[in-house]
């Protein structure tokens, strides 16, 4: 239960990062650390999980905060590319 409540203060606050206003390289860095960090806490729960079963579904949640925290830095990169490219025309 904890890992869950975990997971979506992550979430939560990977979705803050993005919508503030300065999206830019460090932004999206500091997001994608973020989320690495939550997915090696976790991975470190599943090493010390009481059965296979919950260490695989702590696992494949570690899997999904990374995936999730490298979708949201890949969008901000693309929405500072992109006002940079507006600010250029």
């Amino acid at each position: 239960m904890k890992s869950m409540f975990k997971a979506a203060l992550a979430g939560a606050g990977l979705f803050a990062l993005a919508a503030c206003g300065g999206a830019d390289d460090r932004a999206a860095d500091n997001v994608e650390a973020n989320a690495e960090a939550m997915a090696d806490n976790l991975e470190d729960q599943a090493d010390m999980a009481p059965n296979e079963t919950m260490e695989e579904a702590l696992e494949q949640q570690a899997d999904n905060v990374e995936d999730a925290g490298e979708a949201k830095a890949d969008a901000i990169d693309d929405a500072d590319d992109a006002r940079m490219e507006n600010r250029a025309n």
